[in-house]
């Protein structure tokens, strides 16, 4: 736990933590939520049954599954802001037009992409007994991230290190871009 004060930002902000299944989006997102004073949600916990079902059976998503889901993270975000807080989203957002949904919630959004090496996420999918998502599409799921756009708000940052040593990386590459 952080022992840091929080400062709560003039306008709400939204710090959506992306990429593919296993890099770290949770264990993060609550790190950084915990360091900014932010409500932390997991986007997987609002997908609705049949997207888990599809998943859990090791068959991709398509858009037309994931479009409600985007809707629904959108519109959590925007329902936090508008209550005056701002959130940390861990979320695949993996197509910039999905980003693009996200982005048009109430509030100021921006993308923390973490970046994990390909033979690194399989093992860490594999090793996750409580999850869905199987290590067989991870692969998918690679194939379909799309990298930050120079137009989009947010950073890369290196999974590197432990998680304490990325959320600060994090932090510190947001404040630079500003």
């Amino acid at each position: 736990m952080s022992t840091k004060p929080h400062t709560r930002p003039a306008t709400p902000t939204h710090l959506v933590v992306m990429g593919v299944s296993g890099c770290g989006k949770s264990t993060i997102g609550m790190l950084l939520a915990d360091r900014t004073g932010a409500l932390f949600i997991d986007a997987d916990d609002l997908h609705p049954e049949a997207n888990v079902e599809k998943m859990r059976a090791g068959t991709p998503l398509d858009d037309e599954d994931r479009a409600p889901w985007l809707a629904e993270v959108r519109d959590t975000m925007s329902a936090i802001a508008d209550a005056g807080g701002s959130s940390v989203i861990a979320c695949s957002a993996l197509r910039q037009t999905y980003r693009e949904v996200l982005a048009h919630a109430v509030g100021r959004v921006r993308f923390v992409h973490l970046d994990v090496p390909a033979e690194v996420l399989a093992g860490r999918v594999e090793a996750r007994a409580d999850h869905f998502m199987p290590a067989s599409l991870v692969t998918s799921q690679l194939a379909t991230l799309e990298t930050l756009g120079d137009d989009e708000d947010g950073v890369v940052v290196p999974m590197t290190g432990d998680p304490d040593a990325v959320t600060t990386a994090a932090l510190a590459a947001l404040a630079g871009q500003r």
